[in-house]
């Protein structure tokens, strides 16, 4: 994507002055920067979940153990608190996609006004993410896990009700 379609540029080089080209550098190096903290959040968030996620299977599975939960409506509310806990912990996931997309779009566009453009070479080199044998994206990875421990959720609930 270029830059002007981005209206990154807010002035000419010659408007600028002399520092432009090491001004546009430092920017460029601080913005990558600001995107692999980014990265580093959403791994952060993740492992977050998982932690909290498998405390609960473990509880619930002990609950279910020992009979706390029964077949009520009462017993299923904590099964449904926890599915919307995973559907919060998808939308973060994608919140977080929707961020590094458009970090990484800014990136792109600052590398056009850039002697190299790794970040475009290495995507390229992965096939743009559209070949999982190339490149498998981690946000297909990421977008799973809720959803699988969404299932054993359910499944755990469907325990309640099979003698």
């Amino acid at each position: 994507m270029a830059a002007d379609a981005l209206q990154l540029l807010r002035q000419a080089k010659a408007a600028y002055g002399p520092e432009y080209d090491k001004h546009l550098f430092e920017q460029y190096k601080l913005y990558v920067d600001m995107a692999d903290r980014i990265s580093a959040r959403r791994m952060l968030a993740n492992s977050f979940f998982v932690g909290v996620h498998t405390a609960l299977i473990t509880a619930f599975t002990v609950l279910l153990k020992e009979k706390v939960l029964l077949p009520t409506l009462g017993g299923l509310a904590p099964f449904a608190a926890v599915l919307l806990l995973c559907f919060i912990w998808w939308r973060v996931i994608r919140s977080y996609r929707q961020l590094n997309s458009a970090k990484f779009k800014v990136v792109y566009a600052l590398e056009q006004l850039l002697p190299a453009a790794p970040y475009d070479a290495e995507w390229n080199a992965l096939g743009r993410g559209e070949d999982a044998r190339l490149y498998l994206p981690l946000t297909h990875v990421e977008n799973a896990v809720p959803l699988c421990f969404g299932l054993l959720y359910a499944l755990l609930a469907l325990t309640l009700y099979v003698k």
